[in-house]
């Protein structure tokens, strides 16, 4: 399984012991898009009637910024724009001085979900782009590339809460370059021929979500942010959209969480690894020779191995996110985690 923020560009983490090659590319076929789990007509490919990002005045706090936003949701309401489809993005920037993504996100109710959290590999970086190869060094790309556009702050670490859409495979529809803060994260399968493990059957094949919900930080200061997607034709019109982002933003706190020691203090009772030491060298021997012969069909491959820990005390995933935070500024770190799901996280 991928990690990714893109419209249609990812690089690929592995779901299972596997090989890529080039016949695989057949998995990232185009396909019809989901509003929440509501699907429609044909007219998904049509161009959407409206595409745009508000940016509110700046404030000082996170909690001018969600009474901000809680005003915008507001007046949307008062006077919804008079087309069949569209997504709209409010933001708020914060002066420098608030908190962290994590910290952000840790605060939310862990029953707020899906939830994401996407962070950069040191200070000073910022979420890059990645060819639609999957081959770059970031392991996530902004909507249409590179999130270092003119005049926009670069982006440190971004948290989301909620749904405003989410796709099931690749469809770019309601991302735009016009506005490359709107985007979604998600990951993907290595191979979507491969039997599915229980854990991954919520994600199925493809899973990407734009938040209805984001905290963007930046090098200097942050953006709170909500975003809402309609289209009549996906049988998703824009007050039910709007029924779901106020229900989203009550429960939204406006608060950061950070723990002196946010490392869980848990004990493991038992631990397993498949696939075995020995059957683990036996892969990596038959990967090098793969290697060595310059199969010229082959692109990638992939070993992965799952260890199941099993502790005396439930972990919160996000908890455990901060904490591999911590003690790995040379990595990226990510979560996801769609509804009634376990939480994907990774530092990598």
């Amino acid at each position: 399984m991928a990690a990714a923020a893109a419209n249609s560009a990812v690089r690929r983490l592995p779901f299972a012991a596997a090989s890529s090659r080039r016949h695989a590319g057949a998995m990232y076929r185009p396909c019809s898009l989901s509003m929440n789990g509501c699907g429609g007509g044909g007219g998904e490919q049509a161009p959407l009637a409206i595409c745009e990002t508000r940016t509110l005045p700046a404030v000082s706090t996170a909690e001018s910024a969600a009474a901000q936003l809680g005003s915008a949701v507001a007046a949307l309401n008062a006077d919804p724009p008079r087309c069949r489809s569209g997504i709209i993005r409010v933001e708020v920037p914060i002066r420098e001085g608030g908190g962290e993504a994590i910290e952000w996100l840790q605060a939310q109710r862990a029953a707020l979900l899906p939830r994401c959290f996407f962070s950069e590999r040191a200070a000073g970086g910022h979420l890059g782009s990645t060819g639609a190869d999957g081959s770059a060094s970031p392991p996530f790309s902004g909507n249409g590339g590179s999130l270092r556009r003119p005049r926009r702050p670069p982006v440190r670490s971004v948290a989301g809460v909620g749904s405003a859409y989410f796709l099931s495979l690749v469809q770019c529809r309601f991302l735009t370059t016009d506005c490359p803060l709107i985007r979604a994260y998600g990951a993907i399968r290595f191979d979507a021929t491969a039997i599915v493990s229980p854990e991954w059957k919520d994600y199925g094949s493809f899973y990407f979500v734009v938040p209805q919900v984001e905290f963007d930080e930046l090098e200097e200061g942050s953006i709170l942010a909500m975003t809402i997607a309609w289209d009549d034709s996906l049988l998703w019109t824009w007050q039910e959209a709007m029924d779901e982002l106020q229900a989203t933003m009550l429960q939204i706190s406006p608060l950061f969480l950070k723990l002196n020691d946010p490392c869980p203090k848990a004990n493991i009772i038992s631990l397993n690894h498949v696939p075995t030491k020995a059957s683990w060298n036996v892969s990596v021997v038959k990967a090098l020779q793969m290697i060595k012969e310059s199969d010229p069909e082959l692109v990638k491959v992939v070993l992965a191995r799952c260890s199941r820990y099993i502790t005396d005390i439930g972990i919160d995933p996000i908890a455990l996110l901060a904490c591999l935070k911590g003690e790995g500024q040379n990595a990226y770190q990510f979560c996801i985690q769609p509804p009634d799901a376990p939480a994907f996280i990774g530092n990598t």
